[in-house]
C-alpha cells in the first residue's frame, strides 16, 4: 500500500487504476481526455502510484502546439497581455466603462483621486510660503553658482568644490584665485545662516 505521505494521493472510492492489466486502487489523478473545444482539466484518469509516474514521465503539456505558441506559453508573462478595459486608452469608447461608470459607492476611487490631487496642491502651497532669498542672499548664491533651489547639503557640498578650486594650496601656491576664495567664503557664510535655508 502506498504512503499517505504523497503528494496528490486521494483515498480510492473503489476506482481501479486505468493501467492496462494492474489491479492496484487509482489513487492519484492525472490530465484526461479533454472536450472538444474545452480548454480545461477534462476528466480526470486515474493510476495508482507506479502508473501516475509513469504516465508523468511521458506527458508532454505542449502537445500539438506551435513553435510560437510553445514559446508564448513559456514566456514569463504569460496570460499577463492583456489590458484591463477600463485602462484601456480607448476606454469609454464603444461601450468600454470609464473610471466614471463604475459604482464607487465607498468612494475608494474618487477619495483617491482627491487624495493625490490634494497632496499636490499641499507640495505647491509649501514651496510658495517658503522663504525667499534677500537680495544680498541671491548674490551670494550667484557667487557659489547655486540657484534658489539648494539645501543645505547641496551649499556643503558646493563650498567644499570652489574652496578647493580656489585655495592657494590646491593652485602651486598662485595667489591670483584669492579675491574669488574670499568672495565664496563670505556667500557661504552669509547663505548658511540664512532662514531660507533652515
Amino acid at each position: 500500500m502506498p504512503s499517505p505521505r504523497f503528494h496528490g494521493r486521494v483515498e480510492s472510492e473503489g476506482r481501479p487504476c486505468e493501467a492496462p492489466g494492474c489491479r492496484e486502487a487509482g489513487e492519484f489523478r492525472a490530465p484526461g481526455r479533454r472536450p472538444n473545444g474545452f480548454d480545461g482539466p477534462g476528466e480526470w484518469r486515474w493510476f495508482c502510484l507506479q502508473h501516475v509516474r509513469e504516465f508523468n514521465a511521458g506527458y508532454d503539456w505542449f502537445e500539438g502546439m506551435s513553435a510560437e505558441e510553445i514559446i508564448a506559453a513559456q514566456s514569463p508573462i504569460a496570460g499577463w497581455r492583456t489590458e484591463t478595459r477600463a485602462f484601456r486608452p480607448d476606454a469609454g469608447v464603444d461601450g468600454v466603462p470609464r473610471w466614471a461608470d463604475y459604482a464607487d459607492p465607498l468612494d475608494a476611487i474618487a477619495a483617491r483621486a482627491r487624495g493625490i490631487r490634494n497632496r499636490a496642491e499641499g507640495r505647491a502651497r509649501d514651496a510658495a510660503a517658503q522663504v525667499r532669498f534677500s537680495a544680498d542672499e541671491a548674490r551670494a548664491l550667484e557667487v557659489m553658482g547655486l540657484g534658489s533651489d539648494i539645501d543645505r547639503t547641496r551649499l556643503r557640498r558646493r563650498y567644499s568644490e570652489l574652496v578647493r578650486r580656489y585655495h592657494p594650496d590646491r593652485n602651486g601656491g598662485d595667489r591670483q584665485h584669492e579675491a574669488k576664495l574670499g568672495a565664496v567664503v563670505e556667500a557661504y557664510q552669509l547663505l548658511k545662516g540664512s532662514a531660507a535655508l533652515a
